[in-house]
Formats: C-alpha cells, sequence, structure tokens
C-alpha cells in the first residue's frame, strides 16, 4: 500500500498555519539583520522533489532535519539569502513572488496572516530607527554649521591675507617716499625722485602742491650737484645728471615766506615745466589778466601752452595788459621772472597750472640764455590781501596826486572814430566839445587822423588849417586836449625816409640792419616801427611831440601801442628785447617826461598819472560784461588805474573776429540800444573813469537825459569822494580803486565765486544789471552792515538777497555803515 502524500493531508487549517510561519519567519529575519545578523537575500522555496520533500544540500546543518519536534515533517520556510537583519530593517525589501504574484516587502505584509504581529515589530524597528536618526540630527546640524563657519573663516583669512598684503605694500612705498622727501627751509617737502613738491603754511597746512619737471622723466636719479654748481647765497642745489638743475632758496620776511625755484635745462630740446593743482579746496587761482574766455578765475580756464605776452584777447590768448603774477584766493602767490621765456597752460582735465619755458620764433626768439631757465617766485601768507599788497607794492609816486583826481573827477571825451581820416576836421570837434559841456568838463582824446599819414607827427594843415585856435577855445572852456600817437611811422609818412636814414627803425632779423621790418597798424597798411633800444630813437620823438606840445598847447598824449603781436614778425632791435612786451614798456618809460595820460598797452604798472586802457569792447552786452571783467582783473594783477572803454561800446561787429581788431581802423558804433547805454552808464559811474563817445543827449530822450543827470550826482557826491579817499593806498599798497568782493573779505566763500559785482575801495558795493530785459538779479553783500542806494534800507550782510529788483532807471548800490549801527 503506497504511501500517503503529505499533500494530499493539508487542509485549510494548516494552509493559514504554514503562512503565520512564513510570516513570522520573515519578522524574525528583519529582527535578525536589526541585530547584524547576515542573510542571504532568498525567499524562494527550499529545493525538494516534485512531490513536495525538502532534502537537505549537505551544507546547511539545518535543512538535514525533515521532521519537528514531534515527528512531523517540516514546511517548506522561505529565507532572504541576500540581505543582513540589519540592512533588511533599514533598506526596503527587493519584490518577492508569492503565490504567482510579484510584490514589494511592504506588500507582502498587508497580505500577510500575521500582518498584525508583523506591524507591531516593523513600527518597533522604526521607531529605533527614528531615535537613531533624532540621535544623529543636532550631530548633522553642529556639522553643517562648522562647515559653514569654516566656511566664513576661509574668506575672512583670505581678506586679511590679501589686506595685509596691501598694507605691506603700502606701507613699503610710503617708506620709500618718506625717506626720499626731505624738509626744506622748514616749510618746503620735496621727493626729488618723484619731484612732489609741496609748501607748508605756519600750522604746518598745505597750501600748494605740485609737480615739478614734468617733462624730466623718472629714469634718472638726482643727487647733489657739483660744488662748481653751488651758490653762496643758501641755495640747494639738485642735478638730474646731463638733463637738469634745479636751485632752490628762501626768504623771510616774517609774516610772508618766499620761496625761489629756477631750473636750468641742460640738454636741447628739454622744457622745464612745473605744474600745480588746481583743487577747490586748495583754493582759486587769479591773475595773468583777461584771457580768451574771459574766465573770472584762472581755475575755471582751459587752454594750451601759449606764450605768455600781450595781445588782442578775441584773437590770442591773453589780453592788452599782462603781468607775471598769480594769486590765490589761500594765501599764495606767484612772480615769474621777466627773463623767462615763459609758457602758460591750464588743463581743466587734470585740474593743473602749469608754467613752461620755452623759446619760440617770435615772442621768446631772443634766446637769452643757450638753454631755457625757468625761474619764479612763491610767497604764502595767511591772508590773501596782504600778500597781495606785498606782491604789487608800488613805490611812493610824490607830487602825482593832483594830477590824477581831474582824470577821477572829469570825464575823457573820446572824439567819435571814422573809417576814414577825411571824416575828422575842426568843426566836428568843436561841435562835439559844445554838446559834452553839459555832462562836464574833461579830455578830449582826437584819435590819430589829426596827422596825414601816422608818424608824421605833424598836424594835417589841409583839414585843420587852424587847430591851434581851435584847441585855444576848449581850453578856455575848461577841455584839455589830447593827442594820440603811435611809435609805428607809414611808408607813405616822410618821416620814414629820415628814420631809415638814420636807422631809428626796427630791422629785419639777419639783414644786417639794412632792411627795415614792416608790419601793418590800423590804417596803414605797411609801417615800420621806431627801434626804441636806439639811443637816438627818443630824443628824435621827443622833439616832435615837443615841438607839438608848443604850437597847439597839447598838454598830453594817449600812447597807442598796439601789442606785442604788432611788431613785425621777424624784428630785431639793437638790443635784445626780453620779450615783445619789453618793446611797450621801454617806451612808456621813455615818454613819461612828454606827459602821458594813458597807455594801450602794459607789461608793467606804469608810472601815475597814466592809466591803462581796457581793450576795445563791442557794442553789444557781451562787450559791457567784458568790460566790467577786464577792469577787475586788471585790478588784481596790480594796476589800479584803469581807463574803461568808451560807454556803449567802441566799435561794432556782429561776426566774431578771426584776426586782430588793432589790425583795422574800425568805424564808431551807430547810436547803441537804449537800454544797453543806460546798463553802461550805470556801470561806468563807479569805474575809475568814465569815458563818452555817443553823448546822452543823442537819444532825445526824457528817460535817458534823467538817468544821465541822477548818476551824474551819484558820482559827484559819492563816488569821486571814495576814489580820492583811497588814491593814495593804491600808489602806495597796489589795491586797486575798484576790487572785487574777495578783497574785502578773503575768507569769505560767498566772495570768491561773486564775477558780476564788485567795490568801490571798501565802502561801497556795486551790482550792475548786465543782461537785456532784466529788472532784478541776485546780490551778494559781505559782512557788516549796508544801505541801500535806492530806497535808503538797511542791509544786512553774509547773505544773499534774491530777486532784488532793479528798475531799468536804476542802479544797485549799497553804502557801508559804520559797525555799531542798529537796524
Amino acid at each position: 500500500m503506497s504511501s500517503p502524500n503529505p499533500s494530499d493531508h493539508f487542509s485549510a487549517d494548516d494552509e493559514d498555519a504554514t503562512s503565520q510561519l512564513i510570516a513570522v519567519k520573515i519578522v524574525d529575519d528583519v529582527s535578525a539583520s536589526s541585530m547584524g545578523t547576515p542573510t542571504a537575500v532568498n525567499l524562494t522555496p527550499d529545493s525538494g522533489n516534485a512531490n513536495g520533500n525538502h532534502k537537505g544540500d549537505g551544507n546547511n546543518g539545518d535543512d538535514d532535519d525533515s521532521s519537528d519536534e514531534f515527528g512531523n515533517a517540516k514546511k517548506p520556510v522561505y529565507r532572504d539569502r541576500f540581505r543582513s537583519r540589519r540592512r533588511a530593517s533599514i533598506a526596503p525589501l527587493p519584490a518577492l513572488r508569492l503565490n504567482s504574484k510579484e510584490m514589494l516587502a511592504s506588500d507582502f505584509d498587508t497580505h500577510s496572516v500575521a500582518s498584525n504581529q508583523a506591524s507591531i515589530t516593523s513600527v518597533n524597528s522604526l521607531a529605533s530607527l527614528l531615535r537613531e536618526k533624532m540621535q544623529a540630527f543636532p550631530q548633522l546640524i553642529r556639522k553643517k554649521k562648522r562647515e559653514t563657519k569654516d566656511y566664513k573663516i576661509k574668506i575672512f583669512v583670505i581678506m586679511m591675507f590679501f589686506i595685509i598684503i596691501f598694507l605691506i605694500g603700502y606701507a613699503y612705498v610710503a617708506y620709500h617716499q618718506q625717506v626720499l622727501t626731505k624738509s626744506y627751509f622748514q616749510k618746503i617737502k620735496f621727493n626729488s625722485k618723484d619731484r612732489i613738491f609741496r609748501i607748508l603754511s605756519h600750522e604746518d597746512k598745505e597750501v600748494i602742491m605740485g609737480h615739478l619737471g614734468v617733462t624730466l622723466g623718472s629714469d634718472t636719479a638726482p643727487f647733489h650737484c657739483l660744488e662748481d654748481h653751488r651758490r653762496s647765497d643758501g641755495s640747494v642745489c639738485i642735478e638730474w645728471n646731463g638733463i637738469a638743475r634745479l636751485h632752490m632758496n628762501f626768504e623771510d620776511k616774517k609774516v610772508f615766506r618766499c620761496y625761489t625755484l629756477q631750473w636750468q635745462a641742460l640738454t636741447p630740446g628739454l622744457l622745464p615745466t612745473d605744474c600745480y593743482e588746481l583743487k577747490r579746496d586748495n583754493g582759486l587761482w587769479f591773475g595773468g589778466g583777461i584771457t580768451k574766455g574771459q574766465e573770472w578765475s584762472l581755475s575755471y580756464a582751459n587752454f594750451d601752452f601759449m606764450p605768455y605776452a600781450s595781445g588782442d584777447h578775441k584773437v590770442h590768448q591773453f589780453g592788452n595788459a599782462v603781468k607775471r603774477y598769480f594769486i590765490n584766493s589761500i594765501g599764495v602767490a606767484m612772480q615769474v621772472n621777466e627773463r623767462t621765456p615763459l609758457q602758460l597752460g591750464i588743463n581743466r582735465t587734470e585740474n593743473q597750472f602749469c608754467l613752461r619755458a620755452a623759446n619760440d620764433d617770435f615772442t621768446f626768439v631772443n634766446r637769452l640764455t643757450e638753454l631755457p631757465q625757468l625761474d619764479y617766485k612763491i610767497c604764502t601768507t595767511e591772508d590773501m590781501r596782504s600778500l597781495h599788497m606785498l606782491m604789487t607794492q608800488q613805490p611812493l609816486f610824490n607830487g602825482v596826486t593832483e594830477e590824477l583826481e581831474p582824470l577821477l573827477a572829469e570825464p575823457v571825451w573820446q572824439i567819435p572814430h571814422q573809417a576814414h581820416r577825411d571824416s575828422l576836421n575842426e568843426s566836428i570837434i568843436c561841435d562835439y566839445s559844445e554838446n559834452a559841456i553839459a555832462i562836464g568838463l574833461g579830455h578830449i582824446v582826437i584819435n590819430e587822423f589829426w596827422q596825414e599819414n601816422i608818424g608824421d607827427f605833424t598836424v594835417d594843415r589841409t583839414r585843420f588849417p587852424t587847430l591851434n585856435d581851435t584847441i585855444a577855445v576848449l581850453h578856455r572852456r575848461g577841455f584839455k586836449v589830447v593827442f594820440t600817437i603811435q611809435p609805428f611811422i607809414s611808408t607813405d609818412s616822410p618821416n620814414f625816409k629820415d628814420a631809415v636814414a638814420r636807422k631809428l627803425l626796427i630791422y629785419e632779423r639777419h639783414s644786417e640792419r639794412s632792411i627795415p621790418a614792416l608790419t601793418r597798424y590800423k590804417s596803414s597798411s605797411s609801417a615800420g616801427v621806431l627801434d626804441i633800444t636806439n639811443n637816438a630813437s627818443v630824443p628824435w620823438l621827443l622833439e616832435k611831440l615837443q615841438r607839438l606840445k608848443d604850437e597847439y598847447g597839447v598838454k598830453s598824449f594817449y600812447l597807442d601801442l598796439g601789442t606785442g603781436y604788432n611788431l613785425p614778425h621777424y624784428y630785431q632791435c639793437r638790443q635784445p628785447l626780453d620779450n615783445p612786451d619789453q618793446y611797450a614798456r621801454k617806451l612808456t618809460q621813455s615818454l613819461e617826461s612828454a606827459g602821458l595820460m594813458a597807455v594801450s598797452t602794459a607789461s608793467v604798472v606804469p608810472k601815475p598819472p597814466t592809466f591803462v586802457s581796457t581793450p576795445p569792447a563791442n557794442s553789444t552786452w557781451e562787450g559791457l560784461r567784458e568790460t566790467l571783467a577786464a577792469v577787475l582783473n586788471y585790478g588784481v594783477i596790480g594796476y589800479p588805474f584803469v581807463l574803461p572803454g568808451a560807454i556803449g561800446g567802441d566799435y561794432l561787429l556782429q561776426r566774431p573776429l578771426t584776426k586782430m581788431v588793432s589790425f583795422y581802423s574800425l568805424a564808431q558804433p551807430p547810436l547803441p540800444d537804449m537800454e544797453l547805454f543806460i546798463r553802461w552808464l550805470q556801470l561806468a559811474t563807479f569805474l575809475p573813469v568814465m569815458q563818452f563817445s555817443h553823448l546822452p543827449d543823442e537819444y532825445q530822450s526824457k528817460l535817458v537825459t534823467r538817468v544821465a543827470q541822477e548818476l551824474k550826482n551819484v558820482r559827484q557826491t559819492v563816488v569821486i569822494k571814495l576814489l580820492n579817499k583811497y588814491l593814495h593806498s593804491s600808489m602806495t599798497e597796489g589795491l586797486p580803486l575798484v576790487r572785487p568782493l574777495w578783497m574785502l573779505d578773503p575768507h569769505d566763500p560767498a566772495c570768491l565765486i561773486v564775477s558780476d559785482e564788485f567795490s568801490v575801495g571798501e565802502e561801497l558795493i556795486v551790482a550792475p544789471i548786465l543782461d537785456a530785459g532784466r529788472e532784478e538779479r541776485e546780490v551778494y553783500l559781505p559782512q557788516g552792515v549796508w544801505k541801500d542806494g535806492i530806497d535808503g534800507s538797511l542791509r544786512k550782510g553774509s547773505r544773499w538777497m534774491h530777486g532784488y529788483r532793479v528798475p531799468k532807471d536804476k542802479v544797485a548800490y549799497f553804502r557801508k555803515m559804520p559797525d555799531n549801527t542798529r537796524f
């Protein structure tokens, strides 16, 4: 009888029990894995025969037992042969197959009969795993914090490394700069390698900083000069071998400190150049005269290096009156030696004010030294006004006050200038003087057309047959007659042939004084020029001038010198001139005995009572503004007595100029616009001299007549008294009669920027209207109490007045009241 098949005895209960055993086995494996016991990952039944009997494989002792402890055959058990118990507890189980259905371990648990028991075990394992993770979480956070801190520390260390490297490099450079920078004469700091130059004040504050020897380069190291090149005056000598040599000296004047610098070029082609900073906190620069752009301050100008010589400021860089003097608002002044072939340049891009020594083919053609030399002086003090007095102080002019006062009190009458000399005759002069009497007596200036040709120095008897009688009538009326003269002699004049024979003229360069050098001046298209360095020229000219004075009773002359550019281009004098402006200086000094009322060009202050004229002004609103700018700028450089142009303008040109005005004989402008004439008249009332060409009566207007009469009263009762009061200080201290506001208070920043106001002495401030159609303006008053000239009210200083009303028939002026004045 065959043995029964075990499968035949499987019942439903046995099937349930088998399922429970499988579930328990799986849970045991999971628990074992959590304890670290390795198991194989194999969930298929052990191999057996086709009838379901299980046999051992001989490799595992447990598989040899075919029955349990009760003798019953063991049921097949599934094992995980690829997962350890530890890994099984924390990692997902692989897919398994149960009852021909593939599922994950988690799915298997849900379908297991023992799912409740397995769930409890799994929850315990998961809770244990969660506790483990929660315990490790703070460590993870601390680790991340440590990593973040490490990252920040690394960045900080890198930054500190570069900062330290920078500081070490900066300290190295600064140390070597300090080693190279030496102190000279207590208040000079000079680095001879980089040539950085600084001057310190009494409080050791930097007042000026510059870069010396800009064109030297930095390849050659400097050294102290050899004994043969040193001076015995205590100066310091530094040399760049074979390139240039620098001498520095010091002069102590108690409250003033002056430093002299002199560059000597040692190699051809080198142009000694020094540049100083134009920083706003280092003050504003003034001086040098008027420039082409008519800037109020040199700090606002911008132009390349140009020869410093007088010219027509509409064509050339500088105006008709020049002086090698510059002053800074913080108390620094600079004066350049007359023998220096000076070129001046201002670079607004780099904020530099530069001096250069360079010869050329015209302005500095007479090379006074083999190679160019730059020689100048810098003086410092705490007060700009006192420094200006030091630098521009003139010797006392005894006995000239009486001659100056009439020029200040009386107007100057300029006979209307026409394009052709035939338009001027005796009747015109007589009629003009009769109309001028209503305004006041004064000097009547007759232009060069009193002679037939420029340089005749004799009256044209065709047009002036009885000029001596006419002049006598003018003298009886109270007028003084002035003839205009020039050093130019037309080739049409009989005196030209005489001057050539006597060798009195300037000759062409390299011509061995055989060919006269010709130029063009005003109405003369071809003219020679008297050689002022010839000892015979001045006596020849003075003799002719004295003959005029004796025959016609002429008291004085207006010397029309033109400008430096009016000399022949290839000029050659018997004795070399430093520059073309030296010609005007020598001629002015030589003719002082003949009596000069005014000169048209100057490079030094002429001896009073000679005035310096402003350049010809165009009959436009721009010309009005330029007149005020010229008067103030000439006062700054030390010309206290300035003769402004004619009220209403000297000529009229609607187009920009491309050639010098002095090349042409420009006719008097037509009657200017009434508003322009009134505003010009208001400005001129407060200037040192009033000069008329057009008369107020020509307008046939009650408004113009009334304004002229009111302004005449203001000048006689207020202005002239102040001009006479400050006359002596102008001659002895170099202070101008008409001053910019910063001379009243150099420490007031607002006074430095105000360019359309001025003061007469220290007691009167004028704020004219300089634009068309305006009847109000901004007005600034310095410290003190001021009385309004329009309504008589009191105004407190150190403040602006906005929208101040100035009617067409009024001019804004303010008189200073005593310090104890109360409102």
